[in-house]
């Protein structure tokens, strides 16, 4: 070869591409592939399960905020089906039943009147 002829000079491959060869490689695995997608479906049905609860969480904190309650703690599900979840607030004493919505829509909570706690009597000393 002459001199003023170059030989075509062999580019490394970039980064990108070399991320892209080493994912494709990992995935070409049926196994990783169904792990991936059992981790997927398992996220998601934790999320579908979750999600009633933590909206019902974000309610009941942001009403006990608003009417200077201590919030307690919500249940997990909707019990009964009608979109609120029961939730539990103090007010110096006295625990109010309360009922969360489950919907980010209807953000907030409903007092469950006739069904209130009697007040926390303190302990009477023994004799």
């Amino acid at each position: 070869m002459s001199e003023s002829q170059q030989e075509p000079t062999q580019l490394s491959p970039s980064p990108l591409e070399s991320m892209k060869t080493k994912i494709g490689t990992i995935l070409s695995n049926w196994k990783v592939r169904l792990g991936l997608v059992g981790a997927i479906i398992a996220a998601l049905g934790l999320l579908i399960f979750f999600w009633p609860h933590w909206v019902a969480v974000l309610g009941m904190n942001s009403w006990a905020a608003r009417a200077g309650y201590q919030p307690i703690e919500c249940m997990l599900k909707d019990t009964n089906d009608d979109h609120y979840i029961s939730c539990s607030a103090m007010s110096e004493n006295q625990i109010v039943p309360l009922e969360c919505s489950a919907s980010v829509f209807n953000l907030g909570c409903r007092v469950r009147y006739g069904s209130s706690v009697p007040p926390i009597r303190p302990a009477t000393p023994t004799l």
